[in-house]
């Protein structure tokens, strides 16, 4: 039987908010029905306007409030709320660290596991840390605008300061989007299927300095081609690496398969942990390179190598981690299912003189299921996966393998608590405190390590 909810579209409410969800909405109950409110912290008393009502759940807007948590940020700038750029700006830097300690803790006492998790460790500045852009590129009263989408839309808000990137890449947006303008490129309209420049991509080196401007384009080529090139690397010293990358597709997917170097180098350099990479317009690189530090530093740690292991990096992309275990490892096996980024680990490889390294392009859980069959015995597996976390394949093959230890990179808890209570069956229990890292800062996502251990 169906029960009506206890508030209706439009009704005004007096309510206290309760706790934060995963994406940083206050959270107020009524009669245990939740309604998630923008912009709300907890503890903080305001009145509400319902505005969307589902079965189990529904939505509201502030409207007034009673009182204000002592963490609430004050003169934050809504536009960086309106396109989800810093959806948790509003709240006090140690308060976002604290809810992304708890956000881990409070999904794994859900799954009634008992773990602990330690404090996160944090940024001194939490702001301009961002080492790649990707922005879209709109025409708005018949002018070229690069900003960002208003969240859950694609009507395209005109920003020239992104809060969290580089300050270097910010200024480098202006520049290009000034050229573009000065040689009537127009954007790309996504309804018409017309125009030429769909999105504007910036990468900077951390160390390096060296810039890479990456055109996403319609069209196979640019009108005047050259003399905007030429315009581009003059107007900015540090580029070192111009690309033209071709999606004509009738998609919301940001690149196409079509890449092609218009001046300098087909990559840009950088170091991570004292190892040089090169990094490619298309490959997976962490764009908070302090955090990454950090981060990466601490998968190692946990590790535990003493030079004779042999090391398995599930979803290695260009070599980040495969490299900087390498140096403590006997021999470490990488793969990644995409192409280009095993071709860049492979030559980042050589670029580091590290030859007891392997890399191969398949996706993780075949490839994990290959080394299984080939009766590579390794000592230690480590998992960086994406968002959806690991396919049951790859945790079964890697159980089978019977590692002492897995170390998992984790970008997203809710997975990561499916993913730890498969290991748990399969005979591994973690090990220590999970230790979350804030790599996106004003923002609710929280990568952490947490390392399991065959029982």
């Amino acid at each position: 039987m169906k029960t009506k909810a206890p508030v209706a579209k439009n009704e005004r409410l007096d309510v206290t908010i309760a706790d934060l969800t995963y994406q940083g909405m206050g959270v107020a109950k009524v009669d245990d029905f939740p309604l998630f409110i923008e912009n709300a912290l907890p503890g903080e008393e305001l009145t509400i306007q319902v505005t969307k009502v589902q079965s189990h759940y529904g939505f509201a807007r502030a409207i007034a409030w009673k009182s204000e948590s002592p963490d609430r940020v004050k003169d934050v700038d809504k536009t960086y709320r309106q396109t989800g750029i810093a959806p948790l700006q509003h709240l006090a830097y140690p308060a976002q660290l604290k809810f992304k300690q708890h956000q881990i803790a409070e999904l794994f006492s859900k799954d009634h596991q008992d773990v602990d998790v330690a404090p996160t460790l944090g940024m001194e500045n939490p702001t301009q840390y961002r080492n790649k852009a990707q922005v879209p590129v709109r025409m708005i009263k018949g002018q070229l605008e690069t900003g960002f989408y208003r969240q859950h839309s694609h009507d395209l808000i005109p920003l020239t300061d992104f809060y969290i990137q580089d300050p270097a890449i910010d200024a480098a947006i202006v520049k290009v989007r000034d050229i573009l303008r000065q040689f009537e490129i127009p954007a790309y309209n996504e309804i018409s299927d017309k125009g030429v420049i769909r999105n504007i991509m910036v990468r900077r080196g951390y160390y390096s300095h060296e810039m890479m401007i990456v055109l996403i384009s319609r069209t196979q080529k640019l009108p005047s081609q050259a003399q905007l090139v030429d315009q581009i690397h003059q107007a900015l010293p540090e580029v070192t690496s111009i690309v033209l990358n071709v999606n004509a597709k009738k998609t919301n997917v940001i690149m196409g398969n079509v890449t092609r170097t218009l001046y300098g180098k087909p990559t840009i350099e950088d170091s991570l942990l004292g190892l040089t990479f090169a990094i490619s317009a298309r490959s997976f690189y962490q764009v908070n390179p302090q955090q990454t530090e950090k981060l990466y530093q601490m998968a190692i740690d946990k590790a535990g190598l003493t030079g004779e292991e042999t090391v398995i990096d599930a979803y290695c992309g260009i070599g980040t981690i495969s490299l900087a275990l390498a140096k403590h490892a006997k021999h470490v096996y990488g793969v990644d299912v995409v192409s280009e980024a095993i071709e860049d680990a492979k030559v980042n490889a050589q670029k580091n003189h590290l030859s007891n390294v392997s890399f191969e392009t398949n996706k993780a859980e075949f490839q994990m299921a290959k080394w299984q069959e080939d009766g590579i015995k390794p000592d230690v597996v480590v998992v960086n996966p994406p968002r959806k976390g690991l396919a049951e394949s790859l945790i079964d093959s890697t159980a089978k393998m019977g590692p002492k230890k897995v170390v998992y990179v984790s970008c997203n808890p809710a997975t990561l608590v499916r993913d730890v209570a498969r290991f748990q069956e399969l005979g591994y229990d973690i090990d220590g405190p999970i230790q979350p890292v804030d790599q996106f800062p004003q923002t609710p996502h929280v990568e952490s390590v947490t390392v399991l251990v065959k029982k």
